[in-house]
């Protein structure tokens, strides 16, 4: 990862690949943040009635379409211009960051408002979440980079929304310079922006921190799935997501640690985990399987998971938050362990 020193946009500065990424099923957490976050840009008055929509997607799943089709709002072919543009996590995904921009401000109707929602840096740096960095990925947004992205084009920042998913994600909404449909930018930027500013956002010494994160976060990840090994425990995965293809390949993880990852998207079964050779199995596999411990890699999905295969706790195993592994604590063998029978650990 790159840090522009211009403009403060963290990204990719090449990309050997060309993915053509699955479709992920849309997590019950992405749905209810979706019905959330419309019901607070419906209360702000900017989807009115008979309001033209576009929607830029995102392999993560999951489309907002539906639900501002169900509040009036028209939707619009991929060309035409729009009053809302709506980009959910998938801006990051362009490899040509200004294109996608000006791409996105010239389809923007006279008063219409550009609605963008990313996983922030600030989070990521806070909390240390170094493998959501991968191919794929082209840039990692800050509300100080996107500021000075869409004044490039003409876009203003006016408001925004803050919340839990992934441990931080921020929804904001711009408008043209000229346009008085808001005024702004309102204290939720400001308060954005000097959060950033504390975090270091934009000094290349404070991101360079996240490449500490790595080694020990691998280690302890190797450790602990050697353990249960020795200790005769069947560990299994759940989510194959490119965050977890990130954390097994750094921590040289391979099926005879892991023997294989549920995940709900069909597209993905019968695939394996990129730099390894662990399969991606069905989540009916994997309560076939009874396995001792599912490691589990997004954090998000934990409720919804023991609330979904209850069939994993039943056969007596247990779910554990692979993100809290390095802050688990120690036994006598020095290893950290999975929490008590039935427990779940909570995100960092």
């Amino acid at each position: 990862m790159w840090l522009c020193s211009t403009c403060g946009l963290a990204q990719l500065l090449s990309d050997p690949t060309v993915p053509e990424e699955p479709k992920s099923a849309e997590a019950a957490v992405l749905a209810e943040q979706a019905e959330d976050a419309v019901s607070r840009v419906t209360a702000a008055g900017l989807l009115p009635a008979n309001a033209r929509v576009a929607e830029y997607g995102s392999p993560h799943g999951g489309s907002w379409l539906r639900l501002l089709t169900r509040r009036g709002l028209r939707s619009v072919d991929d060309t035409a211009e729009a009053d809302v543009i709506l980009d959910c996590f998938g801006m990051m995904h362009a490899a040509d960051q200004a294109a996608a921009v000006r791409e996105r401000a010239a389809r923007l109707a006279a008063g219409g408002v550009l609605l963008l929602q990313y996983h922030s840096l600030d989070t990521i740096v806070r909390l240390r979440q170094w493998n959501v960095l991968r191919h794929g990925h082209y840039a990692y947004y800050s509300a100080t980079a996107l500021a000075a992205m869409l004044a490039a084009v003409g876009l203003r920042l006016r408001t925004s929304w803050s919340f839990g998913l992934y441990g931080g994600t921020v929804l904001l909404a711009a408008t043209r310079d000229g346009d008085l449909v808001m005024t702004g930018p309102d204290g939720t930027i400001r308060q954005l922006l000097a959060s950033e500013s504390r975090t270091g956002v934009t000094n290349p010494a404070v991101l360079s921190g996240l490449q500490n994160e790595v080694t020990a976060r691998a280690e302890t990840l190797h450790k602990w799935l050697a353990a249960m090994r020795a200790g005769g425990k069947t560990a299994m995965g759940y989510s194959a997501a490119s965050r977890a293809v990130a954390l097994l390949r750094s921590a040289g993880v391979d099926r005879d640690l892991l023997p294989a990852v549920a995940d709900a998207s069909p597209a993905k079964h019968g695939l394996r985990m990129p730099g390894t050779m662990i399969p991606v199995i069905s989540p009916g596999e994997l309560i076939a399987a009874a396995p001792d411990v599912v490691l589990v890699f997004v954090s998000d999905l934990l409720a919804e998971l023991r609330k979904s295969y209850p069939e994993v706790e039943a056969n007596g195993g247990e779910w554990v938050d692979a993100a809290t592994l390095g802050g688990t604590s120690a036994t006598t063998d020095g290893l950290p362990h999975p929490p008590g029978r039935g427990a779940v650990n909570s995100p960092v």
